[in-house]
């Protein structure tokens, strides 16, 4: 994993990082696409996938933050999104949606709230009911999912980096962001059920196949499209577009001068960021079967920095680990006995822990291991440690 970030790294260790890089991603895929061979339990198995919709996210944040250098506190915000359209669509596949005493499905909750004789259609049972009707169509709430946090990245991305904006103004603007769609989202309770959020959904249906979420094809259908996700961005960053992007991470002034525009580096590779977390929405939506405004808690956002953080965001495998690794713990931990009045404070610890004495988190691990073991088979003195990107 750690060969990701080469361009720091010693020329004498770059090829066995490289090696071991991708033995890394090979170990971790064949891990992924395995669990259903060794566990038989549909409870836990879920639960797995959705650990692996929080590896995307890791995946997104390093990619944002590691690579671009660009901390956003607000990826919760494009994560809601790609759930919350799915989630419609989805809810108007449920029985509940089904079965309201009209001709076409109606959410539940619109019909709880409606005005006394109003028309139980998508069309006019309230003001903003009709946003609804195109998610009539699976296939459309899913592009939406994905969509529309492109949409909205870029918008926001353009004005943000056009201006040079940077360090932690963009961090306060995408913590404001988030806040203020969580609270747009909340006001908005006869066409998103508020504090609720959207339940009760029905299940992801292809070519007639429903995938329950407890079942081995779901898991799949998360695993596979964390694999595709985890290989595209590795291919990415490995790109001339991923390398200079490198470059203006470290020394944006340099980069300008040598004529690269910047910013529209930073559009890009942002931009993708939220599309990955719309899409890791949709999945979560699908393995979950809910969509909540906490999905917008400021929270929520800094959780993914900290699995990023404690993972290693200079590498997309190293964030997407740490994502998984610190869900887990927190679920064994949470639901130990001695541990549960504690167990927010030992991941709190473990976290200071990495912060101080891991600057690279555990990605980082793996490189000096590396660094150390070609250099004493080489027989050359130690090299200072790199610095850790900003």
């Amino acid at each position: 994993m750690s060969s990701e970030t080469s361009s720091t790294l010693p020329s004498s260790t770059s090829r066995l990082q490289s090696h071991a890089d991708w033995a890394v991603y090979a170990v971790f895929i064949v891990m992924v696409l395995g669990a259903p061979l060794v566990i038989d339990d549909v409870f836990w198995l879920n639960r797995i996938a959705k650990y692996l919709v929080f590896g995307m996210l890791g995946i997104a944040i390093a990619l944002s933050w590691g690579y671009a250098g660009i901390l956003n506190l607000g990826q919760g915000l494009f994560f809601g999104l790609g759930a919350y359209m799915t989630a419609m669509s989805l809810k108007l596949m449920s029985a509940t949606s089904l079965q309201q005493g009209s001709d076409k499905p109606v959410p539940d909750f619109m019909l709880w709230n409606a005005e006394p004789g109003a028309v139980t259609d998508l069309c006019c049972i309230n003001k903003g009911s009709f946003l609804w009707i195109p998610f009539q169509s699976q296939w459309f709430g899913m592009a939406m999912s994905i969509v529309i946090p492109l949409i909205v990245a870029f918008v926001l991305s353009s004005s943000i980096f056009r201006l040079r904006v940077s360090g932690v103004y963009v961090a306060i603007i995408t913590l404001a962001l988030v806040l203020l769609v969580r609270l747009l989202l909340i006001d908005a309770q006869p066409i998103t059920n508020g504090f609720n959020g959207l339940t009760d959904l029905g299940w992801l249906t292809i070519g007639g196949f429903e995938f329950d979420p407890y079942m081995v094809e779901t898991y799949y259908v998360v695993a596979v499209s964390l694999t595709v996700v985890l290989l595209l961005g590795r291919w990415l960053v490995s790109t001339r577009a991923g390398l200079i992007l490198q470059s203006t991470r470290d020394d944006p002034t340099r980069a300008r001068y040598l004529g690269y525009d910047v910013a529209a580096y930073q559009i890009f590779f942002f931009t993708i960021s939220a599309g990955i977390a719309g899409f890791a929405g949709l999945l979560y939506v699908v393995a979950a079967e809910f969509a909540s405004p906490s999905f917008m808690d400021i929270g929520f956002s800094i959780s993914m920095v900290v699995w990023a953080a404690v993972g290693g965001r200079n590498s997309l495998l190293g964030a997407c680990i740490g994502a998984i690794l610190i869900n887990t713990v927190e679920a064994t931990v949470s639901e130990t006995e001695i541990f549960k009045e504690a167990w927010k404070l030992i991941i709190g610890g473990i976290f200071v822990l990495v912060v101080l004495y891991l600057p690279n988190g555990l990605a980082g691990i793996a490189r000096d291991l590396l660094g150390r073991f070609e250099r004493r088979r080489k027989g050359t003195p130690a090299e200072p440690a790199p610095k850790a990107a900003e």
